[in-house]
């Protein structure tokens, strides 16, 4: 099967862009003066939430889809890669700084819509168990992501489905965490 090269070159600036948001901050958020700020997009039934505008211009303006999206007095996160940077160990103690990096940046989006970890109803996780990025066994990532999540969420905890698959979109992606928040009126 051949791919036209279209193909190929868009989905190399995909995966260049969901490394950037794995592996931290854009350059472009570096290079800006202007203060970040939530981004607050109006649409059907409520609005999508962007925590910061380097976020708004990679996920909403070049891949057309929302970080969150309000509707009525539910807000959905879509997922969050937890990601290995280059130089970055593969051992359980920089897998825990990896994930607490993610929660960070969830916690960002939760704070744009005036919520926390409090709100979470619903956790869905996506693990690569067996990823190159991570050396230990399905257990050792369980745990370890598990411990970093309670120092973010304290009981009552939301539901939770985790689930493992074989790759996520960016090569150095070992988990993605997606959220399902009830606010508060």
């Amino acid at each position: 099967m051949t791919i036209p090269v279209s193909s190929l070159t868009a989905m190399r600036t995909f995966l260049c862009a969901v490394v950037l948001l794995v592996a931290g901050p854009c350059p472009m958020r570096a290079q800006s003066n202007k203060p970040e700020s939530p981004i607050h997009i109006p649409a059907s039934g409520g609005e999508v939430v962007i925590a910061t505008a380097a976020e708004k211009a990679v996920a909403y303006d070049q891949f057309h889809y929302s970080p969150a999206r309000r509707v009525g007095d539910m807000l959905y996160l879509s997922g969050v890669v937890v990601g290995r940077r280059d130089g970055e160990g593969k051992d359980t103690a920089a897998f825990k700084d990896q994930v607490r990096r993610a929660f960070v940046r969830i916690q960002a989006t939760l704070e744009a819509a005036g919520a926390t970890f409090d709100d979470v109803v619903m956790l869905n996780t996506v693990h690569v168990w067996q990823s190159p990025n991570f050396d230990g066994d399905r257990a050792a990532q369980f745990g370890a992501f598990s411990a970093v999540k309670d120092e973010f969420m304290k009981p009552p905890y939301p539901a939770w489905t985790a689930v493992g698959i074989t790759a996520l979109i960016p090569d150095n992606g070992i988990v993605e965490i997606q959220a399902i928040v009830h606010l508060k009126k």
